[in-house]
């Protein structure tokens, strides 16, 4: 074999091994995004169904409500504009309360609720997820806009 071949050979193998290591890296990054969702995207948006995302919002007040084992929780997030009811299995965070922050990891289910396997709130008073943030302060703008053309 020339010396040119083989420089040609080492170069295509090295490609080829680039192209491999990216392939799995991409694979990797694919199989571990999550998308944030607010319940008013959801109402907008069915894509969702086949896939696990982030439901983020604030626990309903007055919809929390434990099952006779206390170990299934259900309660309502929503965004106030959207609400989604979730149910969860398993130990709530400590700072879970009805009308704070939530975010629930999970699928959304065929008859509209979300199950949740993991349930996560947030852990002071300054806290706010930005996604969180951004989709409350959208709804409100929207609805301050809405209730001006009311008038």
């Amino acid at each position: 074999m020339k010396a040119r071949h083989r420089r040609f050979a080492f170069v295509a193998l090295g490609v080829a091994s680039v192209a491999l290591a990216c392939a799995f890296v991409l694979n990797a990054f694919r199989a571990n995004v999550m998308f944030f969702v607010s319940p008013s995207q959801i109402v907008e948006h069915q894509e969702t169904r086949t896939q696990r995302f982030r439901l983020g919002g604030l626990v309903e007040r007055g919809s929390l409500a434990r099952s006779a084992d206390d170990r299934t929780v259900s309660f309502i997030v929503t965004d106030e504009r959207a609400s989604i009811p979730v149910i969860y299995t398993g130990a709530l965070p400590d700072l879970f309360r009805e009308g704070s922050g939530v975010v629930a990891q999970g699928t959304l289910a065929a008859d509209g609720r979300f199950h949740a396997d993991e349930v996560l709130a947030r852990h002071d008073e300054k806290y706010t997820p930005l996604q969180l943030e951004r989709a409350l302060r959208e709804v409100r703008a929207a609805a301050d806009a809405n209730a001006g053309t009311r008038r």
